[in-house]
């Protein structure tokens, strides 16, 4: 008995590669990039056909000390999906990601009591806190 699988298997391929869409290739509008640079600097940036825009910066800072750590700034824009204008800055450094942008989610504000509370805390600590390290 011959099998059918390999028949099926390329029927299916073919369905699946007419059915995709075409999808046309994104141009890249404009493009820079400087660096590496030997003191670890570098800058780059890009716009592509579709409104992409991107572009970041970094150096070296407090280079040969304890506290040597790489600095990024930059940012980017873009629309989403449902047209709304996307906006993000950003820094990288020795004090983690930090980015900044309107569509973000930001934290809420610590509630009135609440916020009475702690810090009374922190002003009258406790006997078992007082021991700890």
């Amino acid at each position: 008995m011959v099998s059918k699988v390999p028949e099926i298997a390329f029927i299916v391929l073919a369905a699946c590669a007419l059915a995709a869409p075409a999808d046309e290739p994104i141009p890249i509008i404009s493009q820079t990039q400087e660096g590496p640079n030997p003191d670890g600097s570098y800058k780059w940036s890009y716009e592509s056909g579709n409104g992409i825009k991107a572009e970041e910066e970094g150096h070296l800072e407090e280079a040969g000390t304890d506290n040597e750590a790489m600095r990024a700034e930059g940012g980017f824009s873009y629309s989403s999906d449902d047209g709304q204008a996307i906006s993000l800055t950003y820094v990288a450094d020795k004090n983690g990601f930090q980015p900044v942008g309107a569509h973000l989610p930001t934290t809420p504000e610590i509630p009135p009591l609440i916020l009475k509370a702690l810090e009374w805390n922190a002003a009258h600590p406790s006997k078992d806190d007082e021991n700890q390290v």
